[in-house]
Formats: structure tokens, sequence, C-alpha cells
């Protein structure tokens, strides 16, 4: 049988996602887990790769088991066995057809901001923090211009492997609550450090560093080598999955979001 899984994470202590046998990673964890609740070795797919340091409430993986186990015991069993910066949030029974990634028709990003003239111990691994103040409405206006199916040439990694760099992003919004501005943006797929790259290009607008009118002329350019910094990875969540509806896939049972 398949079983698909909600996973969180706080990506801080990990390597990214994927196994690489020599370092921590999500992936690693996860499979000893379950291999330990299924009795066999597990290899766990994931909905989207997160690299070093970024975090996700909203993880979705699966797995294939020949092993007779309750929904409850998958995800207690699992639990138990795995360590406290990680954990199974629910699982499902799925058809043989579902995959992770490939089903997938949409993912969501945060990209979380601690807008305030001092650091803070608690959100250092957790939030971006930038002192100088940021004008959260200049961001979203600039923001607006990437909604669409463009070319990301310019907002990805120059050593993204991704086929083709066109994209179609649903939505992005930048607010404010309180010290937190967060840049949320929802797209049918992403490119490598394409979110980093938004945020980047974004920060330097709030800022006053740059013109509103940069995220677009920087879209225009079709050149990562001219479109600004790589935001740091520990403001970065995956939030959530879209799947198609005859998937019933259901919500994540995270931690609470900031401006949510």
């Amino acid at each position: 049988m398949k079983i698909a899984l909600g996973v969180e994470y706080d990506g801080s202590a990990f390597h990214g996602w994927q196994f690489q046998g020599d370092v921590r990673s999500v992936q690693e964890l996860l499979q000893l887990a379950l291999s330990r609740v299924a009795d066999h070795d597990v290899t766990v797919h994931c909905a989207g790769r997160t690299d070093s340091g970024v975090h996700a409430t909203g993880q979705v993986v699966h797995f294939e088991t020949g092993a007779h186990r309750s929904i409850r015991s998958w995800v207690l069993g699992s639990n138990t066995n795995l360590p406290d910066d990680t954990s199974i949030s629910w699982a499902k029974q799925v058809p043989d057809t579902f995959h992770a990634r490939f089903s997938a028709v949409g993912r969501h990003y945060r990209y979380l901001i601690l807008n305030q003239q001092f650091r803070s111990a608690l959100w250092r691994k957790r939030a971006v923090w930038i002192h100088q103040p940021l004008d959260e409405s200049r961001m979203h206006i600039a923001a607006q211009k990437l909604v669409g199916a463009h070319d990301f040439s310019s907002y990805r990694a120059l050593g993204c492997q991704a086929k083709h760099p066109v994209r179609t992003i649903h939505s992005v919004a930048v607010k404010r609550q309180g010290s937190f501005v967060s840049i949320e943006v929802h797209a049918n797929a992403f490119l490598h450090h394409m979110v980093r790259n938004i945020a980047g290009v974004l920060i330097a607008i709030g800022k006053g560093e740059q013109a509103v009118s940069w995220a677009e002329e920087v879209l225009c350019l079709r050149d990562r080598t001219l479109g600004g910094v790589t935001a740091p990875p520990q403001g970065l969540y995956l939030t959530k999955v879209d799947y198609p509806a005859e998937f019933d896939i259901p919500e994540s049972a995270g931690a609470s979001q900031i401006n949510d």
C-alpha cells in the first residue's frame, strides 16, 4: 500500500531534505523512523526538497509498504522514533497513482523577516533579522509584477537543474504583523532558490535601496548574475502543498502560522 504523511520540521540543524549519507538530513531520519515502525526498509519521497536551514510546516511525503499498521501507529510510532525537531502531523492511505512530488499542482512558501532594531535570541534561526526599516507596501506593490507565467531565470540559482525556467506564480503577498514581515508566495512549482532570490530583491526595495520597478526589471533581464542577493535560508518555510481533490490530502496540522 502507499501512505502519505504530513511532516513538519525545524531545518536549523539539517543539511536539507535529501539523504546525503555523511550529514544530517530530514529524509534519512524520517526513513529510519518509518522503517522501525514498518519493520522493513522504507524509502520516502517528498513534495519539495528543502535546502539546508529551511523549515517546513506543510511538507508532504509518501512511501510504500507491505506492513499493515493503523494510521495512528504510523503517526505516533514514527514520532516516537523521530528527534524533537521533526514531527509527523497526519497519515493517510492513498491510491497507487499518488506521488508526493509529481501529483502536486501547487506549493506555498513563506519568507519570514524580523524587522526591528535589535536582534532576537529566540528567532535567530527561524526568521531573518533586518534592522533597517522595511516598507512592506512598496514590497507588496513590487511583488505583483511577478504574478503570472514568466521566465524566472533571474530568480533561480546559477546551479539550478530544472529543465526550463518558466513557472507560474498565482499570488504574492507581503504583510506585516508587528515586527514581523512575511512574504507569501503561491506557485505551481518553484526553481532552486527562487523564493530566497525574490525575497532578496523585495528586501532591497523595502529598504529603499532600489525602486519599486526593480523586481520587474530583474525579471525581464533573465540573467541571475544581475538579480541581486539571495536571502538567507532561515526565513524560509514550506507551508502547504496543493493536490487534486481526488486524493483528499488533508491540510497540515502543524505549528501555528505568523500572519494567519
